[in-house]
């Protein structure tokens, strides 16, 4: 199969989520245009998106939603499921913690690390939190290569680099701060206050 757009693979993650609600709501069957509108892009887009990964609709009954998730679910997810780590246990971490407790049954939060000790040594929603200094035996333990990142601007890139001599090769970072890393390691930036900024310019913008 070949390499499908990083644009895609969020794409599909987004179709996924909203084909569960409408699964809930009862519904059996969906049109790509219907699932365009969620997603922001065209009907052609979202046939594409599907196209890359084997999947086919009915042009009289559109998608059958069931399925659908399944063959997304084939695509993105690991059959055995992947553990990620956490590190980082204050308030933002805390509250990611909630988030995706029970939310994705393939892919969850299995450990966290920290410096305080207050927040190690106990299981904060549904996880084990660890002090930083088990951080590299127990990820080449439990062979996870996935990693959240919620620390400091100025102790991200230390932590970063522990991180991938471990064996991460996958992070998400929300320290507002650029990492280096290896060509190999897949980093992905969330930069809550330039999101918050570019949102309030615009929002002033419109009444001016």
């Amino acid at each position: 199969m070949a390499k499908v757009p990083e644009k895609t693979i969020g794409r599909l993650s987004l179709y996924r989520r909203f084909l569960r609600i409408l699964i809930s709501e009862g519904k059996n069957h969906v049109f790509s245009h219907q699932l365009a509108k969620t997603a922001g892009v065209t009907a052609a887009q979202v046939r594409r998106d599907f196209m890359a990964i084997g999947y086919m609709g009915s042009p009289v009954r559109g998608y059958e939603i069931e399925a659908l998730i399944a063959s997304i679910a084939d695509f993105l997810d690991v059959p055995e499921g992947q553990d990620v780590a956490l590190v980082g246990i204050g308030n933002l971490g805390r509250a990611i913690l909630a988030y995706f407790r029970g939310r994705r049954p393939k892919l969850q939060i299995s450990v966290a690390f920290d410096n305080d000790p207050q927040k190690t040594n106990r299981v904060i929603h549904n996880c084990k939190c660890y002090p930083v200094k088990m951080m590299d035996q127990y990820i080449k333990e439990q062979n996870i290569i996935t990693a959240i990142l919620t620390v400091p601007a100025e102790k991200a890139q230390e932590v970063a680099d522990h991180l991938v001599e471990s064996g991460i090769r996958g992070i998400l970072n929300f320290a507002p701060v650029r990492l280096h890393k290896p060509s190999e390691v897949h980093i992905e930036y969330i930069d809550m206050t330039m999101e918050l900024e570019k949102v309030a310019y615009f929002a002033a913008k419109s009444i001016l």
